[in-house]
């Protein structure tokens, strides 16, 4: 497995794994599921939920999925095979293998008061989604993108005056709490079983998922880019979530 840390646009395609040497990592929103325009409207279907039992089989429970979305927000999602997967939450802040869960202290007060902010600037415009996470809330303007440059300045101005991380993200902007990402989440996995070990393999689409490539680059493993090519950590790219799937299915 390559350990170079790339700094160009990636198209290359990503080569077979070899099970006996690596772990697995897997964005959900944009990777494993395709985007859509209010976030509780995803849906697990069977053929996802087969694809990730035969992976988490595969890999000898060495999979986990890495998410900007709250370990209680992928539960309802995935169902009874959440109980199984090691799961990352709220951008590295919440974690949890099998019955041993680590997580940020609490959820800090400024998060609660980003809430009802952001609730009470867009209570007249319904296309604009406020996302409430257990250690962040995000402000979704899909449907509304002309709100875009209100939303990212009001999110910039009350992080700076709240101690709390700015996250962009696709078509939304997040406040989440500071000193976690998916950076550092891999990192922690990988210090214990069953990671420990294994070269890190991590597929994501999102700006929010370059701290994974890069952890994983730093540990002799690699990032999977979904999406337009563009500057990125990973080293390899694969066209979209369908694609995802399809050389998932080759595993």
């Amino acid at each position: 497995l390559r350990s170079m840390l790339p700094t160009s646009i990636i198209s290359l395609a990503p080569p077979c794994l070899n099970l006996k040497e690596c772990c697995l990592f897997l964005d959900f929103d944009g990777t494993l599921v395709d985007i859509v325009e209010r976030p509780d409207a995803v849906i697990v279907n069977d053929a996802l939920d087969a694809l990730l039992k035969r992976l988490h089989t595969k890999f000898e429970q060495r999979l986990a999925i890495v998410s900007g979305r709250s370990i209680a927000q992928l539960e309802a999602f995935l169902g009874t095979k959440a109980m199984d997967i090691a799961l990352v939450g709220s951008h590295g802040a919440e974690i949890r293998v099998g019955k041993r869960s680590i997580t940020a202290p609490h959820r800090p007060d400024a998060l609660e008061s980003a809430e009802m902010f952001f609730t009470k600037a867009f209570a007249d415009q319904p296309n604009v989604v406020i996302e409430v996470k257990s250690f962040g809330v995000a402000i979704h303007y899909r449907l509304d993108p002309t709100v875009e440059g209100t939303a990212i300045k009001m999110a910039s101005e009350f992080a700076q005056e709240n101690g709390l991380e700015l996250q962009h993200g696709k078509m939304m902007v997040e406040l989440r709490t500071l000193g976690h990402d998916k950076g550092t989440a891999i990192k922690a996995l990988m210090s214990d079983a069953p990671f420990a070990g294994y070269a890190p393999v991590f597929i994501g689409d999102d700006v929010t998922d370059e701290p994974g490539f890069e952890a994983c680059a730093a540990n002799d493993g690699f990032g999977i880019l979904v999406g337009a090519p563009r500057e990125t950590a990973a080293h390899y790219r694969l066209e979209n979530v369908a694609a995802v799937h399809q050389w998932l299915e080759t595993i």
